[in-house]
């Protein structure tokens, strides 16, 4: 039997969108894959369907480096709600604990907070991702099966109440900057544990993830409108380029000769190769012509070998 014919274009970059509510994010890869007309798309990591915001896509040779973007650092607006607990600590979950806020200040609040700020530990919620024997976890939880899970070590870098609306359900506007692998929903599941009133997110945006910010994002209404009757070409001057997800690292120009082996795999020789960093640190990696060849990690010897490498 031969192998399955890929349909689309063959093209290479990186769109930032602004996910609405509602749609997962392999729908909103699937609406970009079409409105593209692109032969491979991918996300860098999940949002829930009730959270908004920064969703980075990778189109192609782009999706080699999305790994970078999954490990990066995330800021969310999120507003949360005491006096209500709910089975997903969202508001698209069942109500399991309710009772009144009406006591809770902001002053209270402000100190619970402070115990989220840092290096923490978390236990990831039942309705995540995370899988268990190879089941995700959220699978198990709409099947009534709770299963135990390790809390795991995360950083809190920014956790700030912006704004306190006291009441019988007390809501909470807060920003937070954190880590991979934070959930935010699980913020607001330990602070209304943690004030004896049950806690739960009712709005998530995302604003940032690694260099991308909400500015930069374009909406899927915004795009099909912009393309309407038009091909799919159209819409390619929103792409970034291929290195946008590790823009934040050193950038490398390697001579004609450097190049060529580099792109075999093989590491090279670099002079002064510790001003671009230490060892272990990776760097951007480029012909002087200006093509981007890949990253590639300083190693102890005064080279840098290829860890990530374009398809020649």
């Amino acid at each position: 039997m031969g192998r399955r014919r890929k349909f689309g274009r063959s093209l290479d970059g990186v769109l930032v969108v602004d996910k609405p509510a509602g749609l997962s994010s392999n729908d909103v890869v699937q609406r970009a894959k079409r409105l593209f007309f692109a032969s491979k798309t991918g996300h860098t990591g999940s949002l829930d369907p009730l959270a908004t915001g920064v969703l980075p896509l990778c189109f192609g040779e782009a999706t080699k480096f999305s790994q970078f973007l999954l490990d990066a650092d995330k800021t969310y607006l999120s507003t949360f709600r005491f006096g209500l607990a709910t089975d997903t600590a969202d508001s698209d979950g069942k109500v399991v604990q309710q009772c009144s806020a009406t006591a809770l200040t902001q002053g209270e609040l402000e100190k619970a907070i402070k115990a989220y700020t840092g290096a923490i530990e978390q236990v990831p919620p039942m309705y995540s991702a995370l899988k268990r024997d190879g089941k995700p976890l959220y699978k198990l939880a709409r099947e009534g099966i709770e299963v135990e899970r390790e809390a795991r070590p995360v950083t809190v870098y920014r956790f700030e109440l912006q704004d306190f609306r006291p009441g019988e359900i007390a809501e909470a506007d807060v920003l937070v900057e954190c880590s991979k692998g934070t959930y935010i929903r699980s913020l607001a599941e330990d602070l209304g544990r943690d004030l004896e009133l049950g806690g739960h997110v009712s709005s998530l945006r995302r604003t940032k993830a690694g260099p991308f910010e909400i500015c930069q994002a374009l909406t899927l209404d915004e795009l099909e409108a912009e393309r309407g009757d038009q091909r799919a070409e159209s819409l390619d001057q929103h792409l970034l380029p291929i290195d946008a997800p590790v823009s934040h690292l050193a950038r490398l120009e390697l001579d004609e000769n450097s190049a060529f082996y580099f792109k075999q795999g093989q590491g090279v020789i670099v002079n002064q190769v510790y001003q671009l960093g230490d060892e272990g640190d990776k760097v951007r990696v480029f012909q002087k012509a200006g093509e981007f060849l890949g990253v590639g990690e300083i190693t102890d010897d005064g080279r840098v070998s290829p860890k990530r490498l374009l398809s020649s």
